[in-house]
């Protein structure tokens, strides 16, 4: 018999980890999903996965995690794709919708080393690897003493390339680390206000076939409503600031009492400067709020503030 349910994935460890949350509470959700084969899991290979030798914005930044998952969606080979929300694109193919948002991890970064107990305690110098233009930018505006050079791959080999002295820090999504059980190896974990995270870090989304009723009714009870006004906020704002891995923008909206409030950020690759918007106000108006805080940092930060500065440091 067919699996009722095809669940396309990457397949990295933190991929396979997140699709095996998703089969579960479909599991949980739908007695009949819980049967022996009901569920498949089918790997598929990605253009990030692919290229290892380069950062994601000299590979075309975001999209780079998706692309192929998505057209096997459009296919029609997996039924449902399971992603890190932060990897999609705000303006998705047409044809495919978000199905639903799971609830979010804790968005923090995780600081790794063994020469500090903090990003702020590192000796002057200390090489800090990392492929992300976010943590690059607001590790050089914090500490500009501080060498940055890109660091790629899954979590074992950056803790492998710390290991062997290849970089003297790292950075990585806490989300990540308590997906995979090692979140405890952190050295210790960057509250928001010192590295605020990517637009949506920690959020898994399930992307679907806009028109495929009977999958949307599937995903539908593992939506996490929360979770969806979060993103929803921290989405709107990298549309409006036509963002992707080539900017470094960073995001994070938050509840509390019925409240959304938005912490939103722009910064130049080298931390030479940066611009804040805050915004807060009803969940109904998320999107809104997204918005209008994204134009109001395109705004104050001026023609030419994104563009993006040659990479001229060796990958570690």
């Amino acid at each position: 018999m067919p699996a009722l349910l095809r669940i396309g994935t990457r397949g990295s460890p933190l991929a396979l980890a997140q699709a095996a949350e998703l089969r579960a509470r479909l599991a949980a959700a739908h007695p009949a999903l819980a049967a022996p084969d009901a569920l498949e899991t089918i790997v598929i290979k990605t253009t990030g996965d692919a290229v290892r030798d380069r950062t994601l914005a000299a590979i075309g930044g975001k999209g780079l995690f998706t692309k192929e998952i998505e057209e096997a969606l459009l296919s029609g080979t997996i039924d449902v794709a399971v992603h890190s929300m932060k990897d999609m694109t705000t303006v998705l193919p047409p044809g495919l919708a978000i199905g639903a948002v799971l609830e979010r991890e804790d968005p923090r970064d995780a600081f790794f080393s063994h020469a500090a107990k903090s990003l702020t305690a590192l000796p002057a110098g200390t090489v800090v690897g990392t492929a992300s233009l976010r943590r690059q930018a607001q590790v050089l505006h914090a500490r500009p003493d501080l060498r940055v050079v890109p660091l790629r791959g899954n979590v074992d080999t950056r803790l492998r390339k710390l290991d062997e002295g290849a970089v003297g820090a790292t950075l990585l999504a806490l989300a990540g680390l308590k997906r995979l059980g090692k979140a405890g190896a952190a050295t210790s974990v960057l509250e928001t206000s010192e590295m605020l995270p990517a637009v949506a870090q920690g959020a898994i989304a399930l992307e679907i076939r806009a028109d495929d009723a009977r999958v949307r009714e599937l995903v539908a009870p593992l939506d996490h409503a929360p979770s969806a006004t979060r993103v929803t906020a921290e989405r709107a704002l990298l549309a409006a600031l036509d963002g992707s891995c080539k900017t470094p923008i960073a995001a994070l909206a938050e509840l509390d009492e019925g409240r959304l409030r938005l912490r939103a950020m722009v910064i130049r690759p080298d931390g030479s400067e940066k611009h804040e918007a805050v915004r807060e106000g009803a969940p109904a108006d998320a999107e809104r709020m997204g918005r209008d805080a994204g134009e109001e940092l395109r705004r104050r930060a001026g023609p030419g503030f994104f563009d993006l500065a040659p990479q001229t440091a060796k990958p570690a």
